[in-house]
């Protein structure tokens, strides 16, 4: 009977977890308290393919600042999130503007990322209710249904987390409709220490199947110490230069 009972405490954690623990140790592969990266991001459409070069400063989830270092036209433009607020600043018109709602659905930088997407990006367990609907041998698939009032735009969003190592691999995103709108999937997978960071990221629109915006990290410090003037409007004019 002891036995028994020493084999259901290894035993039973396994069936124990649930979709909100899935999320927050894959999320412990991604996020850090402070972070910096250098980022490369391809987006290929009809007419062709348009490369962009950037660095990106974050605290947490809910705080960034991103840089454009390339293509020249765009050098100098950036970027603050401060939780679901976000700002730009444009050189050429020394210029600073705050991303109205009425643009959170344009596409970020000419990219099949939204506005929307960079300001929100940190409200995925405050926005939406998720549930383990599926498992196998190597993964969980989670569905994420939006929690009532919630500002979203998705009618839900399927989700699939490596398990070892609770990997993001892939996710669907649907409109209120039920069809499929765009699904963004992971790959690249580097180990820093004991994080397993997919360094690739892969989104494809469903409507406009000749475009792709994939995201690369050429560079990752988990650790990186940054001054708390990074995180300010007067930021967006200074580090521009």
């Amino acid at each position: 009977m002891y036995l028994f009972s020493l084999l259901l405490l290894f035993v039973l954690p396994l069936y124990a977890i649930t979709a909100k623990d899935i999320i927050k140790n894959a999320e412990r592969n991604i996020l850090s308290d402070s972070g910096y990266s250098k980022i490369t991001m391809t987006v290929t459409t009809a007419r062709g393919e348009r490369t962009m070069k950037m660095e990106s400063w974050n605290r947490g989830n809910d705080t960034s600042f991103i840089k454009i270092l390339y293509p020249k036209q765009d050098r100098g433009i950036t970027f603050l999130k401060i939780d679901t607020t976000m700002w730009q600043y444009v050189p050429k018109i020394e210029k600073t503007i705050k991303i109205p709602s009425s643009m959170m659905m344009q596409s970020w930088m000419g990219s099949d990322f939204t506005n929307d997407d960079m300001a929100k990006e940190s409200s995925i367990v405050e926005d939406y209710n998720p549930q383990l609907t599926a498992e196998d041998a190597k993964k969980y698939t989670l569905t994420l249904l939006p929690k009532e009032d919630a500002p979203v735009v998705w009618g839900k969003i399927v989700m699939e987390v490596e398990k070892e190592h609770f990997i993001p691999l892939r996710a669907i995103y649907y409109n209120e409709e039920g069809g499929v709108e765009r699904i963004l999937t992971y790959s690249g997978v580097k180990v820093y220490g004991s994080r397993y960071l997919p360094t690739v990221m892969t989104l494809i629109p469903q409507d406009k199947k000749s475009n792709k915006t994939v995201v690369t990290m050429d560079e990752v410090d988990f650790d990186a110490l940054i001054d708390d003037s990074r995180f300010t409007k007067n930021a967006l004019i200074r580090y521009s230069r």
